[in-house]
C-alpha cells in the first residue's frame, strides 16, 4: 500500500461495487465513467461472479478491493488467500476475530500483495450487540484491541468504523485505515449504525473511504464520486 502522505484524494474513496451479477456491474461501471481508481468487489458480487467480477473492474483501470472476510481455521485461510493472491487483488480482508494465527498465516502468504487488511468490528453493530456476544468493554475498547492484535500479526491495515478512527490511530500510526460506513450528510444510514461524513473520516485518520448506496443510488453515480472526492480534497487541506 501507498505510504499514508502518497495517497491521492482520487484513491482514497473506494467505491463499494454492491451489485448482484456480472451484467449489474458492467452498467454500474460505465455510469461510474471511469472515475474511481479503487473498488471494492463484496461478497454478493464475488459469489456471484468470482474471478470475472474482479477482471472486469481491473479491465476499466482501476485497483480491486476484494473484501470476503475470512474467517476459519489458520490453514484453510491460508489457501484461501493464496487462491485469491493470483486474482491481483490490491487489498484482501480477514477478520480480526479469527485470531492472531490465522492473520499470521494470512499475511505470510500473501506476502506484500494483496495487503492483508483486519475487519474488527462490523459497522452493523453496537455496544449492545457485544455485550450480547459476551465481548467486554466500549465499542471503541473492543475495536483498539483487535486492531493491536492485527497489527501484532503484520497486516498491513484494519477495517474500523469512523467512530473508532481517532482512537485506533492514537494507538497506531502505521496501520492503514480503511473506513466504510461513511455517508456524505443527508444521506440515509441504511443498516449502518456508525457513520460520519467523508470529511470527519478524513479529518480523524481514515486512509481510505468505502461507499457504496450513496453512489451506487445516486442518480448520477460519477457526480456523486466526484463530489465525495472534493470533501476528500477539502479535508486534507484543512489537515
Amino acid at each position: 500500500m501507498n505510504s499514508r502522505q502518497a495517497i491521492a484524494a482520487r484513491e482514497r474513496v473506494i467505491v463499494a461495487l454492491d451489485v448482484p451479477d456480472l451484467a449489474s456491474l458492467g452498467n454500474f461501471l460505465d455510469r461510474l465513467e471511469g472515475q474511481p481508481r479503487f473498488c471494492k468487489v463484496g461478497l454478493e458480487l464475488f459469489v456471484a461472479a468470482g474471478a470475472r467480477a474482479v477482471e472486469a473492474v481491473q479491465k476499466r483501470g482501476a485497483k480491486v478491493f476484494l473484501d470476503l472476510k475470512l474467517h476459519d481455521i489458520p490453514e484453510t485461510v491460508a489457501r484461501a488467500v493464496a487462491s485469491a493472491s493470483s486474482l491481483g487483488a490490491e487489498l484482501l480482508t480477514v477478520h480480526t476475530a479469527g485470531g492472531i494465527e490465522m492473520m499470521r498465516k494470512a499475511v505470510e502468504v500473501a506476502r506484500e500483495k494483496p495487503g492483508i487488511l483486519g475487519v474488527t468490528v462490523l459497522t452493523s453493530l453496537s455496544e449492545e450487540d457485544l455485550r450480547a456476544d459476551g465481548i467486554a468493554g466500549t465499542m471503541r475498547e473492543a475495536v483498539v484491541r483487535r486492531a493491536k492484535l492485527a497489527e501484532k500479526a503484520g497486516v498491513a491495515g484494519i477495517v474500523c468504523s469512523p467512530q473508532e478512527v481517532a482512537d485506533v490511530r492514537a494507538a497506531s500510526a502505521t496501520l492503514a485505515l480503511v473506513v466504510p460506513g461513511v455517508r456524505p450528510a443527508g444521506v440515509a444510514l441504511g443498516d449502518q449504525k456508525r457513520v460520519a461524513t467523508p470529511a470527519s473520516a478524513i479529518a480523524a485518520g481514515a486512509d481510505y473511504l468505502v461507499v457504496g448506496r450513496p453512489i451506487r443510488d445516486a442518480q448520477e453515480p460519477a457526480a456523486a464520486f466526484t463530489a465525495i472526492v472534493g470533501e476528500v480534497e477539502a479535508a486534507l487541506a484543512a489537515t
